[in-house]
């Protein structure tokens, strides 16, 4: 499985960014597809996922109303299967600032899917700076 963000930079308090995720994979239509983010000094946290491209999706309470999880794209006829999913995140504030990644998993439970740990496929990351 490989993974790649886009779409991050500097941002205004208030203002808005789309992440962006393009995961491929023989298998990626089975996963669990994360988005986590990490401030220096700071833990993995979670942010958001879907249960599977497509699928049901689930916030951590301190972006609900403001960030929103999507599928953009599935591609399933080529050889490796593809699919871009995306995070738009309003009324971005500065502790929203970090790095943040996309992640695939087989998190079999709304409470694993939460879990960094559960993921065993990241991508390289995407810097979000919100100033104030």
């Amino acid at each position: 499985v490989q993974l790649a963000e886009s779409g991050g930079g500097l941002v205004q308090g208030g203002g808005s960014l789309k992440l962006s995720c393009v995961a491929s994979g023989q298998n990626i239509m089975n996963y669990v597809m994360g988005w986590f983010r990490q401030a220096p000094g700071k833990e993995r946290e979670f942010v958001a996922a879907l249960s599977r491209p497509g699928g049901d999706k689930y916030y951590a309470d301190s972006v609900k109303d403001r960030f929103t999880v999507s599928t953009n794209r599935i591609v399933t006829s080529r050889s490796i299967p593809e699919i871009t999913i995306s995070l738009r995140m309003n009324d971005l504030k500065p502790e929203d600032s970090a790095l943040y990644f996309c992640a695939a998993g087989l998190a079999p439970t709304v409470a694993s899917m939460k879990n960094a740990a559960e993921y065993p496929y990241w991508g390289q990351g995407t810097q979000v700076t919100v100033s104030s």
